[in-house]
């Protein structure tokens, strides 16, 4: 694979990053948005494998379907996934979208395969702190969700999410550009669930069931498409 010579530059640009991963109240988000009918996506998709063995770090994988005429259906698609990334090119200003593309805590733009300007972008966000309080508890098959009262709120909306995802997945791609290759995917996202649209005015109290053990996160986002506030693994 013509990939694997990258490996070692992308472990080591990730690792540079802010020192050793230690827990933080709030990670950072990363999200990629990805194919496998795209051929320069590999490395981004390794990139973000790396990334899932950080605790303050919160990559999610958003597989796009844009690419599926291309000989290859990617089996993790969502058409919501594509309408998520169109969503932040039309809010960020920017008049097209592609693939591998990472945002950053729904703000920075990068270029996913690029392991340099991640790890910049990344150093910014070091010992971030969440700009709302969140908390999150799972107990059993039931998760709690509390944010209190925004005592500054400007009337903006902000949306709460639950991501479900799947930690790791390998597929063996028959056709389309990466014919022939195994390739492994971290933290590949089955649903976004929308909790709450909420203006702050009122402390926020949820309750949701958790039917299976996918792992979870939940992200608090000034929305439309704007930063994310706040976001929590829920273990």
């Amino acid at each position: 694979m013509r990939f694997i010579s990258l490996s070692s530059l992308i472990f080591s640009a990730i690792c540079a990053v802010s020192g050793p991963a230690t827990a933080e109240p709030s990670p950072v988000v990363v999200e990629l948005f990805t194919s496998q009918g795209c051929s320069s996506c590999p490395p981004a998709d390794e990139l973000l494998k790396r990334l899932a063995t950080r605790e303050d770090v919160l990559p999610l994988a958003y597989h796009v379907d844009y690419w599926d005429y291309i000989g290859w259906a990617d089996a993790f698609a969502d058409p919501a996934h594509t309408v998520r990334q169109r969503g932040y090119a039309q809010v960020g200003g920017r008049n097209m979208i592609y693939t591998p593309q990472m945002i950053i805590m729904g703000r920075e733009d990068v270029v996913g395969a690029d392991a340099m300007q991640l790890s910049e972008v990344l150093g910014t966000y070091a010992g971030h702190k969440p700009k709302v309080n969140l908390s999150v508890l799972v107990r059993g098959e039931q998760i709690s969700i509390k944010v209190p009262k925004q005592p500054e709120r400007r009337g903006d909306v902000m949306r709460v999410q639950l991501v479900r995802y799947m930690p790791l997945r390998r597929v063996d791609i028959k056709r389309g550009e990466l014919a022939g290759n195994t390739l492994d995917y971290a933290n590949v996202v089955e649903s976004v669930q929308v909790l709450a649209d909420w203006d702050g005015a009122d402390p926020l109290d949820l309750s949701v069931e958790l039917p299976d053990d996918l792992p979870a996160a939940v992200l608090v986002q000034q929305w439309p498409f704007g930063p994310i506030l706040a976001a929590a693994r829920a273990e």
